[in-house]
């Protein structure tokens, strides 16, 4: 006889029920053993670990690690782990097995395995480690000095990334100021899939004194483009027209762009950031292939204008866009002043003016003296009156009795004769 739907639905439930109250709890599975780390390359940690020893013939082993504070939770059924990390303090690793993949699971026993932070004082470490990939061509590092440190300190510096088969030392180190540098080639990878790796760096002393530094460069952040190339500027119906050329290796979708005006007689700045501001190169006459094109309202054509452009990565091929790449040579365009004519202004004006001024006080002098004549001076008319007579007087007095003694002398002469010649 067969059962109504309804009624075999009922049976199927209550079979469902039973089979599920009789279902055994999962089994905890033992801790896992010969947990061991290392670390390869540079800032490579990896951990190793066995199966555990008893475990359940009828699981499937899986393996539940995070580090410490439950960071970076994974799952996998792999008997090893490895993290780069920069080993400038202390990592732990923590590992647990369970017969599922199902997080909520409950893992054995977790097993821990740490590796310490290198040997030295802290404080002799370097210190601001940094490092910036320009242009995809060249990573340059630079750092401070730790306090701890004699100032006669040589550094050296390691590094190393997954396309190299072993560790490097950059031989370029120069000062910059406070800053120790060192300039080592990384050109652009081939392989796209490298790109998701980083470039490994531990900066050291020669003699083992100091702490060594550690630091991991993703290739996908600090990148700083070269400036870009202003080829051409032009103004098109009161609008100006920039075309530039980004700088090599990178793609127009992977960067952002700036154009900087600078206008010379009002003193205007305007800095354009707008995307919207680009236009096609089919606004523009000529073969324009590789060349990117702005439009910039706005800008005041009759005058003296001055325009750079600059660059940074974005998001959508990097992780950051913070590295603003420097400025570009500067171009200038509009009306330029007639030097001839202004060199001539500046020196006809001063001698107009000063021609003017000698004129006005001359004829300030002389109408002041219409104006105001001078006042007669009694004492001096009456000087003249007198004194020219009285030194004539005195002048004949003396002739007077000059003349006297020469006559009295001349005749006392003669009587003298004459009377020697009558005594004879």
């Amino acid at each position: 006889m067969e059962l109504p739907p309804w009624l075999c639905g009922l049976w199927a439930l209550l079979l469902c029920v039973a089979s599920c109250g009789n279902t055994a709890p999962t089994e905890t599975q033992p801790p896992v053993t010969n947990l061991s780390v290392s670390v390869e390359n540079l800032c490579t940690v990896i951990w190793t670990w066995n199966p555990p020893e008893g475990a359940s013939p009828n699981c499937s082993l899986w393996y539940f690690s995070h580090f410490g504070n439950k960071q970076d939770k994974q799952i996998a059924p792999e008997t090893h782990r490895s993290k780069e990390v920069p080993l400038n303090e202390k990592i732990c690793l923590q590992v647990g097995s369970q017969c599922s993949a199902n997080e909520s699971d409950n893992p054995s026993t977790l097993v821990e395995k740490c590796i310490s932070p290198p040997e030295g004082d802290p404080e002799s470490a370097v210190t601001e480690l940094q490092c910036v990939w320009h242009n995809l061509s060249y990573m340059k590092c630079t750092w401070l000095p730790g306090r701890n440190t004699s100032p006669d300190t040589n550094y050296t510096l390691y590094y190393w990334h997954s396309s190299l088969g072993k560790i490097l030392q950059c031989e370029n180190i120069y000062r910059e100021g406070q800053h120790s540098t060192c300039s080592f080639t990384l050109t652009k990878l081939k392989d796209p899939s490298v790109d998701q790796y980083s470039v490994q760096v531990m900066v050291k002393d020669d003699a083992g004194k100091i702490r060594p530094s550690f630091n991991i460069v993703p290739l996908t952040s600090h990148v700083q483009p070269d400036p870009p190339h202003i080829k051409n500027i032009s103004f098109q119906n009161g609008v100006l027209y920039v075309l530039g050329k980004n700088p090599q290796n990178f793609a127009r979708t992977c960067l952002s762009y700036q154009v900087e005006v600078n206008n010379s007689q009002t003193e205007a700045h305007f800095i354009f950031s707008d995307e919207k501001l680009m236009c096609d190169n089919s606004e523009i006459e000529g073969n324009l292939e590789g060349t990117i094109c702005f439009r910039v309202p706005g800008v005041p054509p009759d005058t003296v204008n001055t325009v750079r452009m600059r660059v940074k990565t974005n998001t959508f091929c990097y992780e950051d866009n913070q590295l603003w790449s420097n400025w570009s040579p500067a171009m200038t365009i509009g009306k330029k002043t007639d030097a001839t004519l202004y060199t001539t202004m500046l020196l006809i004006i001063p001698i107009i003016v000063a021609g003017a001024i000698i004129v006005l006080l001359l004829y300030l002098k002389r109408l002041k003296i219409i104006i105001f004549p001078p006042i007669p001076d009694p004492g001096k008319i009456f000087k003249e009156m007198f004194g020219d007579q009285n030194d004539d007087t005195l002048h004949w007095k003396k002739y007077d009795i000059y003349e006297k003694q020469t006559k009295e002398e001349t005749d006392s002469v003669v009587l003298i004769e004459n009377l020697k010649r009558t005594s004879q």
